[in-house]
């Protein structure tokens, strides 16, 4: 489980995060909707450690992470997908698997795990010794889930997933992560501002809006209360 209790994060002299409560269970998608500026990236950065919390607390499986760096979090089993695609381009698909696979608490060897992530997308085995900024962007963005989940993390920060692909490969992504979830038991938070999509696959969701949580509740809660058009007018 995540719990954040009354977290705020600043930039200087600007207040990117105000007082955020939030839980996240285990099993479960968390959905963090918000428009551009909102601070989901900032929020889930603070999560993993990227972005030091001003105020507040951060536990991690029962366990307070506010004080520890991102690495010693990563080895507690947090995987964090920035938005951005942000890969190793010049190497090949292969071995930016075995770079996110070496890193942190495994449990299955990695011919054994760069298997299982072929199985997931096999266009990635057929690019397998391409280079990864030779990717589309459909692929680019399975080879990021693929370096997350190659170490079976038990928690798991998703920011944009669906950003700037098309409408079939999101539905394929999306699908991957609802299976993965549930079957590994991963508490999951995916920070979207494809708020619809968000709101089918995850349990419960948080909207953000100038760094604070506006609203809360679970999918259909949120659903019902037409959050979907007010976030799509935000974004005119």
């Amino acid at each position: 489980m995540i719990e954040l209790s009354q977290i705020s994060v600043s930039y200087g002299n600007i207040r990117a995060l105000e007082d955020i409560t939030l839980s996240a269970r285990p099993g479960e998608i968390t959905a963090v909707l918000g428009a551009n500026g909102a601070g989901k990236s900032s929020l889930l950065k603070t999560i993993a450690g990227l972005v030091p919390a001003t105020a507040g607390s951060i536990r991690v499986g029962g366990q307070a992470v506010e004080q520890l760096p991102a690495h010693q979090r990563a080895r507690r089993g947090l995987s964090l997908a920035m938005e951005g695609r942000r890969l190793f381009r010049s190497m090949s698909v292969e071995e930016n698997l075995s770079i996110a696979w070496s890193f942190g608490p495994r449990s299955t060897p990695f011919a054994q795990a760069v298997e299982q992530v072929y199985d997931n997308f096999p266009i990635l085995k057929e690019r397998r010794h391409g280079k990864a900024g030779m990717l589309s962007g459909g692929q680019q963005q399975m080879l990021i889930l693929s370096s997350v989940t190659i170490r079976e993390p038990q928690y798991m920060l998703l920011d944009e997933p669906s950003l700037g692909l098309a409408p079939i490969i999101v539905a394929q992504i999306f699908e991957f992560i609802t299976d993965y979830t549930r079957r590994r038991n991963t508490t999951v938070i995916v920070a979207e501002q494809m708020a619809a999509m968000a709101l089918k696959v995850a349990q419960h969701g948080y909207v953000l809006r100038h760094g604070r949580v506006v609203m809360q509740g679970t999918s259909d809660e949120l659903t019902r209360a037409d959050i979907v058009s007010q976030l799509s007018a935000a974004y005119l």
